[in-house]
């Protein structure tokens, strides 16, 4: 498979036409993120961003432990009026210096924050799983929809680089006709006391966790939506890890085209990875997903040629993520990755479950994407 100079320009363009770089930009000021949640994503990856974007900054922080919220807000340089607790969190309709909720909680607390973010008049960003019920997933929308916000989930991989080349890959043909697609994630969950761990704040086990990104990546990937699921879990119940939610679970997906998805989460080994193959060649990345140092190689039964994107200008998969809610919220246009897009994957993961639990072929309703 020849991959030359005209498809690495052409993925450089589809890069900057998906990372929302063509919208209209905000005037003025940068728009101003509340982080609700200053946990390890929250503060340790999301909040540094900031230094890498340009039409974005961070304006308020909400917090459980009042300490941590205000010494974070003094290290940015914020005033005390940008600190909140939960519990008065509402309060945050008064802060002109907030447009924007980013919200890095448990699973089971999204739905909460984003509906209370939404009738504060502000628009929201929701980590990914979007919630741990469709129920959920529809009433957040309703309720973005009722106040005339904007609803986006972050979906970091729909602005990293090298998922995005190889979607542009599989969109030229360059493949050929697609066929089979795989993708393994996982990684070693040790401590039996996280909140992941319990079904309460997490809703589920690793396919609620790490397996979002090869349920996600599968839809991405194949640009179509699974008309059917095979499951089956194997979980160890005597590991104390493991007493509330699942560690593997295995699905099969079953698209439209004729494409059949391999998938696999799990918390008890590490695995990064993806894998599109068609009838003239294949994408392979591996690790696939990682915050960086992602890799793709292009072949035509094995990694023959490593392909390396060129990046966004200045920009990280984060920055580009956080940038581009302003620039929907300038230009009136839907996010990439609307909460549309979170609860297409909530339907799938319920369908996913129910299918382990029966053990049975999951027929699903057509999909439109879009």
């Amino acid at each position: 498979m020849e991959l030359g100079r005209r498809e690495m320009i052409a993925g450089a363009a589809a890069l900057a036409a998906t990372s929302g770089s063509g919208l209209a930009q905000p005037s003025g000021r940068k728009m101003g993120y509340a982080i609700v949640g200053l946990g390890t994503y929250g503060l340790g990856v999301i909040t540094p961003q900031f230094a890498n974007c340009t039409m974005s900054r961070l304006a308020a922080v909400v917090s459980g432990d009042p300490e941590k919220a205000k010494r974070v807000a003094a290290e940015h340089g914020l005033p005390d009026r940008s600190v909140y607790s939960y519990a008065n969190f509402d309060s945050i309709r008064d802060n002109p210096d907030v447009d924007i909720v980013y919200v890095c909680l448990p699973n089971s607390m999204h739905a909460e924050y984003v509906i209370r973010a939404a009738k504060a008049g502000k628009h929201v960003m929701c980590e990914k799983p979007m919630a741990v019920s469709v129920r959920e997933c529809e009433a957040m929308i309703a309720a973005c929809k009722a106040a005339g916000r904007k609803l986006m989930i972050g979906y970091r991989c729909h602005f990293e680089a090298t998922n995005l080349k190889a979607i542009r890959l599989v969109r030229s043909g360059a493949i050929g006709k697609p066929h089979y697609f795989r993708s393994e994630h996982g990684f070693v969950q040790r401590d039996p006391s996280v909140w992941r761990l319990k079904r309460a704040l997490s809703g589920g086990g690793s396919l609620m966790d790490i397996g979002i990104y090869a349920l996600n990546a599968a839809r991405y990937i194949t640009g179509e939506e699974p008309i059917a699921v095979t499951a089956q879990e194997s979980t160890d119940r005597s590991d104390p890890r493991f007493h509330e939610v699942e560690d593997q679970i295995a699905f099969t997906l079953e698209f439209p085209s004729g494409v059949i998805g391999s998938c696999h989460s799990m918390y008890s080994s590490n695995q990064n990875h993806i894998l599109m193959v068609g009838d003239q060649g294949r994408v392979e990345m591996e690790p696939a997903t990682r915050y960086s140092g992602n890799h793709m190689w292009t072949g035509r039964d094995g990694r023959e040629r490593e392909l390396i994107p060129p990046p966004g200008p200045g920009q990280t998969q984060f920055s580009a993520q956080l940038d581009h809610l302003p620039q929907c919220i300038a230009s009136g246009r839907e996010p990439i990755v609307s909460g549309e897009e979170g609860l297409r994957d909530m339907r799938l993961i319920e369908a996913i479950y129910r299918s382990a639990r029966e053990r049975q072929r999951i027929s699903l309703a057509p999909a439109r994407r879009g």
